[in-house]
């Protein structure tokens, strides 16, 4: 296969493509929001997702929900003469959806790989995000040397579409999680004077450690930078996909029944912010600080 298609063009999709274009493949671009400013250069721009499935082989998603990666796939199955014999979709959908858009896709003979990322928008500009998959052995063999252009980390967690969505989700859920506790315990130990910086040597050599104390909090808020490179709106999206997962699922939930509240307050507190932005609203709410 030597055409390929990204339909999809924002934060993530954006920089996803870069790298494949930069890899020499042929690139057909499309985003509704417009496409010639979004693609990245070297890409050929096209104007309908129709165009995209007419040209492309495999044709990659990235787009902000499942509704629209529903329609999308629609748009490409609706296609006439299209070249599409594969959908690889790195949104985050939740796994009815890719269970939908698999049925719906099979009906015209497209295989659909189910490939959600983690890493935010610094891991897609570094191409050091982790991939997980689930689909058919030989298509994801297959397409795992273009998956390596974009993510350091690629793992097949299983041949059924939904199952990648299902590890995603529980992924953004400890993240979510993580990020929330680790703002409460700093500004505990602020309020007895604990100086931020000597709380993260200790806690990132204690037990305590996490991607938070790793990475959020020196990088994107003892800078006061809050530029991680995710939307709170997104993470309270998947949190709140993974607690509607849990409830179908009826495995515990006590846990993520707070942690769904938190996200979306503080997504009303920073509409449009950095999900960083927990710890600022946290810390507002705080009468000790």
């Amino acid at each position: 296969m030597t055409d390929y298609g990204f339909i999809g063009l924002g934060s993530m999709g954006s920089a996803m493509s870069s790298h494949l274009v930069n890899a020499g493949l042929t690139l057909y671009c499309y985003d509704s929001a417009g496409t010639a400013k979004l693609a990245p250069k070297g890409a050929i721009v096209k104007s309908s997702i129709e165009e995209v499935a007419k040209l492309s082989e495999v044709i990659f998603l990235s787009l902000p929900d499942g509704k629209v990666v529903l329609q999308v796939a629609q748009e490409i199955q609706d296609t006439k003469e299209s070249k599409t014999k594969i959908v690889v979709d790195l949104s985050t959908t939740g796994p009815e959806f890719a269970m939908l858009i698999s049925s719906l896709l099979s009906k015209s003979n497209i295989v659909f790989i189910d490939a959600p990322v983690s890493g935010g928008r610094s891991g897609a500009e570094n191409a050091s995000l982790a991939l997980m998959c689930s689909g058919p052995d030989k298509e994801i063999k297959d397409l795992r040397n273009l998956f390596s252009l974009i993510a350091s980390n690629v793992i097949q967690v299983g041949k059924d579409p939904g199952q990648a969505q299902a590890m995603k989700l529980l992924n953004n859920f400890l993240s979510a999680t993580s990020m929330a506790a680790t703002s409460e315990a700093v500004l505990f130990g602020r309020s007895h004077n604990l100086d931020l910086d000597t709380m993260l040597s200790v806690l990132n050599v204690s037990s305590g450690r996490n991607t938070a104390t790793e990475d959020k909090f020196p990088n994107r808020i003892l800078t006061e930078t809050y530029d991680a490179g995710f939307a709170a709106s997104l993470m309270s999206k998947d949190v709140s996909l993974f607690r509607e997962q849990v409830d179908k699922a009826e495995t515990p939930s006590r846990i993520i029944e707070v942690i769904s509240a938190l996200w979306k307050e503080t997504n009303e507190f920073a509409p449009g912010g950095d999900f960083t932005e927990i710890y600022r609203y946290l810390k507002k709410t705080s009468k000790s600080q």
